[in-house]
């Protein structure tokens, strides 16, 4: 008996949790792969994304007027939505392209108090079937598209405006300069870009950077973040003149940890939605992220770009920060 047991080897090692995605590191950002990569984050559970989201759905920093209590998330994320409309100057009739759509919440915003025509994509089928009910009980069918479409397949453009909320995380390093130059394709002379977009500090030796391997495997595969030069230069590779960049660092702390209350407050049906590993993990997730935020170990921009034209007309105010009067609450 001692003997075949020296001859099986030690004992294997236990399965990878399911919550672990499993896929090779290579090909990364392929088409095929980043739809893999954003249906293991976002097709979760829209129920499971209610409870840590709450009503807004809004899945990004939100803009916070005082630390809550004085604040509420809700409040926050209209404001979050409204700023962002506002920096891009958004006007009756014009077509808006949100790339990373999510549950809808910006088209919807812009749609109805702005009066435009938006077309959003995701590569989330959950996603895009709550967005198409949303807009259909709001009443937006006739002005919000919403496509299960990779942005490198968008060619109905010129747009007025493109939103990126929170999407470019996803994107890549060695695809990113592909993704500014499709938007700055997509968009015409004239058009405006808000790219909203957490950054890491730049280090010495760039080529040393690594995903944390935590994410990487629970939260989010395959997911890169890149200093803020690193962004704005790429940006500008691509032709944009960046005129605007404002960092809500600190508001994202306050909004993860809302979300972590939220989440703690209904964890009992957390749990029996997507398993305790999952919940688990997005608790952890969320609290060490806020965590990084406070510390400044990680950032968060809204970089405002501009396509602008050869005459040099970039439409934009003389005054920074002057973005025109708030949308009603």
């Amino acid at each position: 008996m001692r003997r075949l047991f020296a001859m099986a080897g030690p004992p294997l090692p236990p399965a990878p949790p399911p919550e672990e995605v499993r896929r090779p590191r290579r090909g990364l950002h392929t088409k095929g792969s980043d739809k893999r990569a954003i249906s293991h984050h976002y097709d979760v559970g829209n129920e499971f994304y209610e409870i840590v989201l709450g009503p807004s759905m809004v899945y990004s920093c939100a803009y916070w007027p005082a630390p809550p209590p004085e604040g509420t998330l809700e409040q926050a994320q209209h404001d979050k939505l409204d700023l962002v409309a506002r920096k891009l100057a958004l006007r009756p009739g014009q077509r808006l392209l949100d790339v990373g759509c999510g549950w809808g919440s910006m088209a919807i915003h812009a749609a109805r108090e702005h009066g435009v025509n938006v077309v959003g994509i995701t590569l989330s089928q959950e996603q895009a079937a709550y967005a198409r009910k949303r807009i259909a009980e709001e009443g937006l069918t006739d002005r919000v598209e919403i496509r299960v479409q990779d942005y490198r397949d968008v060619a109905d453009g010129p747009y007025d405006a493109i939103s990126s909320i929170g999407m470019a995380e996803h994107v890549g390093s060695e695809r990113y300069l592909e993704y500014t130059t499709v938007l700055h394709r997509l968009l015409k002379p004239g058009g405006r870009l808000l790219n909203h977009q957490i950054a890491r500090r730049p280090q010495r030796d760039e080529e040393s950077y690594r995903v944390d391997d935590f994410i990487d495997a629970y939260v989010f595969p395959d997911g890169e973040l890149a200093p803020l030069g690193t962004t704005v230069t790429l940006l500008e590779r691509a032709g944009f003149e960046v005129r605007d960049v404002e960092s809500i660092r600190e508001h994202y702390a306050l909004t993860l940890r809302r979300w972590v209350a939220n989440l703690e407050a209904d964890w009992a049906r957390a749990v029996a939605l997507t398993g305790p590993g999952r919940a688990r993990v997005w608790q952890l997730y969320m609290a060490a992220s806020a965590l990084a935020f406070e510390r400044n170990r990680i950032g968060v921009n809204q970089v405002v770009a501009v396509r602008t034209p050869e005459s040099g007309a970039s439409g934009m105010p003389l005054r920074a920060r002057v973005w025109g009067a708030p949308g009603p609450a």
